[in-house]
């Protein structure tokens, strides 16, 4: 049996995709973790997903980087499904470790994988620094800006609860607490 897996990192995103690419593939149950970071150590699907399947069925995922971000975990996460004795097919990388000449596929798309990510990882870094030399603001925008902050500094001033002030701002409350952190610092 094919047992589908998918992961997909913001609870936001449908992994419609992904399922109709398993579906095609002949998936007949496929697991989702939705909002999991691909870094995480807990994949409760991936877990059940493990548990659902039997000595030689195959565990498919549409991508590699569905199953883990680095290559050290990959190639864990790999073994692990390999001891149960479950095949590992990734459809993208056309990888089917049920071969030799798969199980060495795998080995080599999983370090040209991790060398991408760390290329992206290494162009951001080079652009922040840009970006901050340049004198531009580089992450998130403050939830609070300058010209809102003394109206909710008001509220609580008056007695409102953080929580209150920030459900009346629209804000989040771990804005307001940050904001307080900064005029106690600055000495406000």
């Amino acid at each position: 049996m094919r047992i589908g897996y998918i992961r997909t990192s913001t609870g936001d995103q449908s992994g419609a995709g992904q399922r109709d690419a398993l579906k095609a593939a002949g998936c007949e149950r496929i697991f989702h973790d939705k909002g999991v970071s691909g870094g995480a150590v807990s994949k409760p699907q991936l877990e059940r997903a493990l548990k659902a399947a039997s000595e030689g069925d195959a565990l498919v995922v549409t991508r590699l980087d569905r199953l883990a971000r680095s290559m050290k975990f990959l190639i864990e996460d790999v073994e692990r499904i390999g001891a149960l004795g479950i095949d590992f097919v990734s459809l993208h990388e056309a990888i089917d470790t049920t071969t030799p000449g798969g199980r060495l596929f795998f080995h080599i798309s999983a370090a040209f994988a991790e060398f991408e990510r760390d290329v992206i990882r290494q162009r951001t870094k080079e652009g922040m620094a840009a970006a901050k030399k340049a004198g531009r603001p580089v992450g998130r925008p403050p939830a609070i800006t300058d010209d809102r902050w003394p109206g909710i500094r008001q509220m609580l001033d008056s007695g409102m609860t953080v929580a209150a002030a920030a459900r009346t701002a629209g804000v989040p409350r771990q804005a307001v607490y940050r904001r307080l952190q900064g005029d106690v610092k600055k000495g406000s």
